[in-house]
């Protein structure tokens, strides 16, 4: 641990927050399992706390409709979602300098700690497949996707435009660095649902990220659109052989937040540092391919001890998958949620 890590956490469990109990909320599965054995767990046994843990759907919205009446105190969210919920006050504000002295501040990557959130992981959204489906040519980049000639069968995919429209104007051949630009325009988005419609009879909706990777274990859908983690836990699990096609994915960014209504501010601050040291973020990348959000974590990553798979090639981030890649524009994200699903919601009824 680097000191000035072990001074700020020694600060912050100091004995008045020993006595706080948590809830922290989390998205369930194999991530949240993680999670638990990575950074929670280590966290209770450290400093006597309680930790409960909640699952939700990672909206603002859930925060706002449940946050206080069902006690939460730390939320893992994506960065777009606090957005939203820092701006409608449904977050604590923190101060960085606070929490973190400059060194490990600098040890952020991409982006350090704001008012609302510190960053904790990246994760990407990608395509998988089932290896059974294609006997012989495979899938291998994201205009696959929407090639169901040459690659027939059902695609999994979340009910919603999150994603989904970047990968449409990826497989129109639109560059990567042009993508958020273009869906900022009515003529983007129109090209973008286009595409959509072309797999339209060939799309099963999910709604619980643990769903796709089911579907394509169980032979419901031949692709799936999905997260990284959640198809390297079926596949290592041996229940499908499903592989990832990394072109195309879209990396995007977790942070821990801290409800407005806790009533446990000293704590969740403390289960923060804790959750954000190096070798927490590399205990979780070590049991679930999420990368870590600080430079100094990446060494630490080893060999995950159940599997014996060497962790640090699964993340997404790692340079030997090649291929395009966006970096998910939680800013773009945070601006648009209404117009995007007023659009979705047009092409589902037919009128896009």
């Amino acid at each position: 641990m680097r000191r000035s890590d072990f001074v700020s956490l020694c600060l912050l469990v100091a004995a008045p927050v020993a006595a706080e109990d948590l809830t922290v909320v989390s998205w369930g599965g194999a991530y949240e399992a993680a999670q638990r054995h990575a950074i929670i767990d280590p966290y209770a046994r450290q400093t006597g706390q309680t930790v409960t843990v909640a699952e939700y759907d990672g909206s603002w919205a859930a925060l706002e409709a449940r946050g206080a009446e069902d006690g939460w105190d730390v939320i893992d969210m994506l960065s777009d979602q606090a957005r939203v919920a820092c701006a409608r006050g449904l977050l604590l504000e923190m101060t960085p300098r606070s929490l973190f002295s400059s060194e490990t501040l600098e040890d952020f990557t991409p982006f350090g700690p704001d008012r609302c959130a510190v960053p904790q992981n990246a994760y990407a959204r990608v395509m998988a497949f089932d290896d059974r489906a294609f006997a012989g040519v495979k899938p291998t980049r994201i205009e696959d996707f929407f090639d169901t000639d040459r690659f027939p069968g059902p695609r999994a995919i979340q009910r919603s435009p999150d994603g989904i429209l970047e990968w449409a104007l990826l497989a129109e051949g639109v560059p990567p660095e042009q993508v958020y630009g273009l869906l900022s325009t009515d003529r983007g988005l129109r090209l973008a649902f286009r595409k959509l419609g072309t797999i339209r009879d060939d799309i099963i909706w999910w709604e619980d990220p643990a769903e796709p990777a089911d579907m394509l274990a169980d032979g419901r859908a031949v692709m799936a659109a999905g997260f990284n983690g959640r198809f390297f836990d079926i596949a290592q699990r041996g229940r499908a052989p499903i592989d990832i096609v990394w072109d195309g994915r879209i990396i995007g960014i977790e942070v821990w937040a801290i409800a407005a209504s806790t009533k446990a501010p000293d704590a969740a601050r403390a289960f923060i540092v804790h959750a954000t040291q190096p070798a927490s973020m590399a205990r979780f990348a070590t049991q679930i391919p999420y990368g870590p959000t600080r430079v100094s974590a990446f060494n630490r990553i080893g060999i995950n001890p159940q599997t014996g798979v060497p962790m640090r090639a699964y993340l997404p981030n790692a340079p030997q998958h090649g291929g395009r890649a966006l970096v998910r524009d939680s800013g773009w994200y945070a601006n648009t949620d209404k117009l995007r699903q007023r659009r979705f919601s047009k092409w589902l009824d037919g009128a896009e």
